[in-house]
């Protein structure tokens, strides 16, 4: 279903699917050193607040010239001839693809007594949307992506059904881009209407009850060659009409004053108001505005104008709201708020802040389904509409509940639950008879009962306990030779939790370890835990992932030059700061998309959106702060770095490839000793959604081939 994005203009890419190294009978020679394709550097300094700093790389930043096509063509070059002869990489890739063969399901999504989810056969490049007209009725294909284009990176990027179930708004997406079109199709038939949205970027799509259009949000049609690069500001909320050119769409709501806000229109399950949620980057503050769409000429209220708390909009009952809220509970409640009386002194607290962090709501069958965060896994609690708890709903593990599906006029819920070794699998619940019973379960070839996996908590450096997964297969010895990949993120309000992953198994049944790490800046004990690792709490995002990398080593479980650390985007970002902090700590690192340049990410695309979490070098004191652990910035010549992969896309129009670019080329031309550094650009890729299947078993393989050469036994 399509949603309104908010942490989704910083990075969708919390978790890169990191895992799969094994053992070798030895690493790979690498008694001759690598010859690095030539990169040249200019004379480019900037003045920081008097701090005058160079940037021999900026030319690299220009990623559409063809002097940075036959560099990064160059690059791939000696990266594709060193990943081809690694031993075991076609074994690694051979199993990866066996592996990734099972059927993958959504969760289903009822609208007019249709059901509607994503569905993927197994190697499939992308998903497909199937419809059943019933519960009980064979599904069929309505969408596949596979089939729709020659182009296998063109994906499904966001779907919405209108209330009778009877047309269908979807994006495409293209190449890894976060451009997305949208257009409508009937679901009887399949026919594609002649409607057709462009330029749209972080926004679902919300019909009105009568299907007779949707409310979506978009940003003007970038300059001639900025599509991929230029800066994303003043986006505007519209109405498209079906049967109407996308140039008569009348404009909702916009902000000419306030070119950060974004917004997101939502049609309430009853039909009467437009709620706006107004979101100003990736702050994960916001303000809510509403529309009465029975009012002729109604004018857009401001119902939350404050900018004092993130406020989610769950349902309503009339001129009653109720929402999520960590105003006054950094944990998160559910509040009421009456519109008619919308003084705060007013508001009705439904569920209090509990001991747990609240992550999501949803309103089923007269019920509020919640879903808490306890250490990182997921618990299940049943509320009635007055805020009074019911019952637990029994999870069969300790892993991760979402994907709530369901509404308020029928007991029927969707949930997925899944675990490191739980392929995630699909649930319907009657929450009001608590019957439960699995909807969809994936069948994958290998057996749970070989692993297991274990929660730890580690000591930061500044005494904070910071929790920790580690998975392994059974019998395991703790003898400081297991080739162990940890992982985290640390940003964002993004929470990391159990989850699946073909790639996992492969890399455990091949004797590895793996560990993710929940990282300060991140959401999983709320807001608290989000601030204390951002801004110029950054560095204890580092510290921790540090201390849980000593802590691996200490208990045995690896050693130094058996320890590979990996990450996505700001979990890119931490891998840099890590290997440059700390390079003797890792025997190999892989950063993929990652945060690189930390004075000039504001520059491109949405990056503005993330100085809530980071900073801006614009600001003198935040300059120092992001000076002392940008990655680029704090490369040292003459040191021996851990080998390192860093993969991109050149398509990745979130965290732009130029980060990766300049980062690769300071770390080859500094890099002592025979480790690897290389640089792997995927072309027709964006920022990891979207990717289709055989690139990813493609790049996965050449990750765990690479490690299996740095860390083998």
């Amino acid at each position: 279903m399509m949603c309104a994005f908010r942490k989704e203009l910083g990075f969708c890419l919390a978790l890169v699917i990191v895992a799969g190294l094994g053992c070798t009978t030895g690493p790979l020679s690498t008694s001759v050193r690598l010859t690095y394709p030539p990169t040249k550097t200019q004379d480019v300094v900037d003045d920081y607040h008097g701090t005058k700093v160079a940037d021999p790389y900026r030319w690299l930043e220009e990623i559409e010239s063809p002097a940075v096509r036959e560099w990064i063509d160059a690059q791939n070059k000696v990266s594709r001839a060193y990943l081809a002869r690694l031993p075991r990489r076609n074994e690694i890739k051979q199993r990866l693809t066996r592996l990734w063969d099972y059927e993958r399901f959504g969760v289903p999504v009822n609208r007019g007594g249709r059901y509607f989810f994503l569905y993927n056969n197994g190697l499939q490049n992308q998903s497909s949307l199937c419809v059943a007209d019933s519960l009980t009725a064979a599904p069929r294909v309505l969408l596949d992506p596979n089939k729709m284009f020659a182009d296998a990176t063109v994906a499904l990027a966001g779907w919405e059904a209108s209330e009778d179930g009877k047309l269908l708004v979807y994006g495409t997406a293209s190449g890894g881009s976060d451009w997305i079109e949208f257009s409508v199709c009937r679901v009887d038939t399949g026919e594609k209407l002649p409607d057709h949205i462009k330029w749209v970027k972080f926004s679902g799509a919300s019909w009105t009850k009568d299907a007779q259009g949707f409310y979506y949000s978009r940003y003007d049609e970038p300059a001639g060659g900025q599509e991929l690069k230029g800066v994303n500001y003043f986006q505007k909320l519209y109405y498209h009409r079906l049967g109407t050119p996308q140039l008569e769409d009348r404009l909702v709501y916009h902000r000419p004053d306030q070119k950060e806000w974004g917004f997101s229109g939502s049609v309430t399950d009853d039909g009467r108001y437009l709620i706006i949620t107004v979101m100003q980057g990736t702050e994960t503050k916001n303000r809510v505005y509403y529309l009465d769409l029975q009012a002729n000429g109604g004018e857009v209220v401001r119902l939350l104008d404050g900018f004092d708390a993130q406020y989610r909009f769950i349902d309503n009952e009339g001129p009653v709201f109720w929402f999520f809220t960590d105003l006054d509970a950094p944990r998160g409640r559910i509040i009421a708020v009456d519109i008619r009386q919308p003084d705060r002194r007013n508001w009705r607290e439904l569920i209090p802040q509990a001991a747990q962090t609240l992550q999501d709501v949803a309103v089923v069958g007269d019920a509020f389904v919640t879903v808490y965060l306890q250490d990182a896994h997921s618990q299940v609690r049943l509320f009635d509409l007055k805020g009074r708890f019911t019952r637990d709903l029994a999870l069969p593990g300790m892993g991760t509940a979402g994907g709530l599906s369901g509404r308020r006029s029928s007991p029927e819920l969707f949930y997925s639950f899944g675990e490191f070794t739980t392929p995630t699998t699909i649930y319907r619940h009657d929450v009001r008879d608590s019957r439960n019973e699995v909807f969809r379960a994936p069948q994958v070839d290998f057996k749970p009962a070989d692993y297991c996996s274990k929660q730890v908590f580690v000591t930061s450096k500044d005494g904070t306990r910071v929790p920790m997964f580690i998975v392994h297969r059974k019998g395991l010895k703790l003898d400081g030779l297991n080739p162990t990949l940890l992982t985290g993120y640390g940003g964002f309000d993004i929470s990391l939790t159990p989850y699946f992953s073909p790639a996992n198994l492969v890399w455990m049944e091949l004797g590895g370890v793996f560990a993710l790490v929940n990282l300060r800046g991140g959401g999983e004990y709320g807001r608290e835990w989000h601030d204390a690792g951002r801004l110029k709490n950054k560095q204890n995002c580092f510290d921790d992932c540090i201390a849980a990398s000593q802590w691996l080593i200490d208990g045995r479980y690896t050693s130094p030059k058996k320890l590979a650390v990996a990450g996505g985007s700001n979990g890119g970002l931490l891998v840099g700061a890590v290997i440059t902090q700390r390079p003797d700590l890792f025997g190999a690192a892989l950063p993929a998309v990652g945060v690189m340049d930390m004075l000039r990410f504001h520059r491109f695309t949405i990056g503005w959106g993330w100085v809530s979490d980071y900073g801006s070098a614009d600001d003198p004191e935040m300059f120092k702060v992001l000076y002392a652990y940008s990655p680029l910035h704090n490369i040292r010549p003459g040191t021996q770095y851990p080998a390192t992969l860093i993969t991109t896309g050149d398509h990745d129009d979130r965290v732009v490839p130029c980060h990766s670019f300049k980062f690769a080329a300071a770390l080859q031309a500094a890099a002592a000793g025979p480790n690897p550094i290389l640089l792997r650009v995927e072309t027709r890729a964006g920022h990891g959604a979207g990717k289709p299947t055989d690139k990813i078993i493609n790049e996965t393989a050449d990750r765990w081939a690479f490690l299996l050469a740095a860390l083998g036994r």
